[in-house]
């Protein structure tokens, strides 16, 4: 049976509000009885899922990291591929807003580019198949419910996977800290979708030769770079003011 485990009450919620199906058992820690406890466990018996209440060690045992009190069992999540993407933006009415990580190997990282998408109204993450950080369950701890909600796409080839989206009139606006033009001179109000390099090393070269655009985040201090997530954040928010002004 393909399964995995997820843990954290935002990724147990959002799986159960979005795909109670994949829910296949559920385990939480003894000794919580609050109202969050009450509501979820109230929605799982009225799905048939079962529960139990167990001791911490046994969640420890099951998961690592920050489980929170709970665990679930539950079914793979939709693999989405380069073609789902784009018969994805065919479909919608608002111009593409995508996010493409290149080479973000840190799982933590990854959960945190995604919550920061799904606030922002990101349609999609794009990421390559290579060298990249998978769905695990810290990922979608960190992620905070959004790695149910903003689909992950999965490329074999990000290159190509780049020239597809600009032949689709996607502009690639990248991230490098020798760029020019600062992240406040780019227009983010049309389709767009924004590369962020990996951590420490950035954008790989021939990533980099497909972007439109580069551009760098204005750097006040002392320090000369940000986390990625963090980059990312800013730079997102930055496009959402624009896309909606």
């Amino acid at each position: 049976m393909s399964e995995e485990f997820i843990f954290g009450w935002h990724a147990v919620e959002a799986v159960l509000k979005r795909e109670p199906e994949r829910l296949q058992a559920v385990w939480i820690q003894t000794g919580r009885q609050d109202r969050r406890v009450k509501e979820v466990t109230a929605a799982l018996d009225e799905l048939g899922v079962p529960w139990q209440v167990v001791h911490r060690r046994e969640l420890d045992e099951r998961v690592a990291g920050v489980h929170q009190g709970v665990v679930a069992q539950v079914g793979k999540s939709r693999e989405w591929s380069e073609d789902d993407l784009l018969a994805m933006l065919e479909q919608s009415d608002k111009p593409p807003f995508l996010l493409v990580l290149d080479g973000v190997t840190d799982p933590h990282n990854l959960g945190a580019c995604l919550r920061t998408a799904d606030a922002a109204g990101v349609q999609a993450v794009i990421v390559p198949k290579d060298k990249s950080a998978s769905l695990s369950p810290t990922a979608r701890k960190v992620a905070c419910g959004a790695a149910e909600t903003v689909p992950l796409v999965r490329v074999t080839n990000l290159a190509r996977a780049l020239r597809n989206l600009q032949q689709q009139g996607v502009w690639l606006i990248g991230t490098a800290g020798e760029a020019k033009a600062s992240l406040y001179q780019a227009d983010f109000s049309g389709p767009v979708a924004l590369v962020m390099g990996a951590e420490g090393k950035g954008m790989r070269r021939l990533t980099r030769e497909h972007c439109d655009q580069l551009i760098n985040i204005p750097m006040q201090g002392h320090v000369d770079s940000l986390n990625v997530s963090v980059a990312t954040g800013v730079c997102l928010y930055e496009a959402l003011r624009q896309r909606l002004a």
